[in-house]
């Protein structure tokens, strides 16, 4: 470790003991950001102390994340990650300069959530064992750009390191792209046992073949662009898959049962694109070890997930807090919500800052009108950009309804909803605010990093 990179760990581990041993305050930005500023480079020290583990896609990181931490800890005593989602490279250089280890005789892990755009520079200095692909879909255009731009910022780290395993969502055709050489480990659904022939929805991004650029035709499609895709020009289809979900068994809005290579599994958390998540969860468990029993095991944990699906009491109200950021993951929390039985109310707060994405256009693709055949009986929304949802919700046939711009009003207003069970869509800054705010109401214990 060189002197520049001595003094960047000191001043990080330093600001970091100032804010949670003293202060008591989360958060690994800020050590990150002045390690930083002291030597860029400064994460290269601790790339051959652990075998690194980096986690990208548009959507699922976090939760993939949280899941595949709690597998890996089933075998392995050190498993360091970020899991208050800071995944961009000053929360990532505070995630690796802060940890602290048990284990001396066992190599340690790093499993990291990284924002698309920072895959090639921490991938430059961590020197990845793998990398897993989650999915890509329109999101956040003022950053990313379109898909197939978004998917090229990964490959490019992807390149640095051609020894490193690619585990990816093989229903996901785009990540068949690039002629990479690196091992690979596909996971993806075959629930379904057809030889039926669709074309994807008219409005449906990346189902492109990548050999020709054709319109890919499909089996069955799970969500998005995801599913059992083949070509009708050349000989061009969805690749085998290493592990695969083989039966949907129970879906319901606080729980997913399903086999995995026929044997049975459940995780507390709705929705089928969090069975995508757990998948992912999965194959690295099973590249890294862990055993079929010891992955039901780290399933079968019901530990709350900051801000994914989060279940909060407030007074006789059940709220679930469900993160959105774009059509595609709007659609599914939106297919999760018609699992519900009971009647229940719905706040959508939305803001456009940096961490949300500035376009907001994105919810004119979000198939509110569905909620129609479902037992909602009520709406209000809220937010920074209160205007637009507001808008969008009552051109969905919602009509005039409540609006919360100040979040101050928000606990009042999930009081008053007219249900038991409330659910709360938020991007995430607002999810941020909103928890700040039932957090000082004594509605929520921990804070983001806690």
């Amino acid at each position: 470790m060189s002197l520049k990179s001595g003094l960047a760990t000191f001043v990080g581990k330093s600001t970091y003991t100032l804010l949670y041993g003293v202060l008591h305050r989360g958060g690994t930005s800020l050590p990150g950001k002045l390690a930083t500023k002291i030597d860029p480079n400064v994460m290269k020290s601790y790339a051959e102390k652990y075998d690194v583990i980096l986690i990208t896609g548009t959507n699922g990181k976090t939760l993939t994340t949280t899941l595949t931490t709690r597998v890996l800890r089933e075998k392995y005593a050190d498993v360091i990650t970020n899991p208050s989602g800071s995944n961009m490279m000053q929360g990532i250089t505070g995630t690796m300069l802060t940890a602290k280890l048990k284990d001396k005789t066992q190599r340690p892990i790093a499993l990291l959530e990284v924002d698309e755009a920072n895959v090639e520079s921490v991938a430059r200095q961590l020197k990845p064992k793998a990398f897993v692909l989650t999915n890509i879909f329109r999101d956040q255009l003022d950053r990313y750009g379109e898909i197939y731009t978004t998917y090229e910022k990964i490959l490019k780290g992807i390149r640095l390191f051609p020894g490193a395993t690619v585990i990816a969502n093989a229903d996901s055709p785009i990540f068949m792209r690039g002629d990479l050489p690196n091992p690979k480990v596909y996971f993806g659904f075959n629930h379904l046992q057809t030889t039926n022939s669709m074309r994807a929805p008219h409005n449906t991004d990346g189902v492109l073949s990548p050999t020709d650029n054709s319109i890919l035709r499909y089996h069955f499609m799970t969500f998005g662009n995801q599913g059992d895709y083949f070509s009708v020009t050349d000989d061009f289809k969805r690749p085998a898959l290493d592990y695969a979900v083989t039966s949907l068994n129970k879906l319901t809005p606080i729980s997913s049962n399903f086999d995995i290579d026929g044997v049975t599994y459940q995780i507390e958390i709705g929705g089928m694109y969090n069975i995508y998540n757990a998948l992912a969860a999965y194959a690295v468990g099973r590249f890294m070890g862990v055993s079929a029993t010891q992955i039901q095991k780290a399933f079968s944990s019901n530990a709350q997930i900051f801000g994914r699906q989060e279940s909060v009491k407030v007074k006789d109200k059940e709220v679930t807090i469900v993160l959105i950021k774009n059509p595609v993951g709007a659609n599914q929390v939106i297919d999760m919500m018609k699992t519900d039985e009971q009647p229940f109310s719905m706040l959508a707060l939305l803001n456009a800052n940096y961490a949300d994405g500035i376009d907001t256009s994105w919810i004119w693709d979000a198939d509110f009108e569905s909620l129609h055949d479902t037992g909602i009986k009520a709406v209000a929304t809220g937010g920074e950009r209160y205007k637009d949802l507001y808008v969008r919700l009552k051109m969905a046939g919602f009509g005039d309804h409540p609006v919360y711009q100040d979040l101050q009003k928000i606990v009042p207003a999930i009081a008053s909803m007219p249900t038991k069970r409330v659910y709360i869509l938020a991007t995430y800054t607002a999810m941020l605010q909103l928890r700040a705010e039932l957090k000082q109401q004594g509605y929520i214990n921990t804070g983001m990093g806690d």
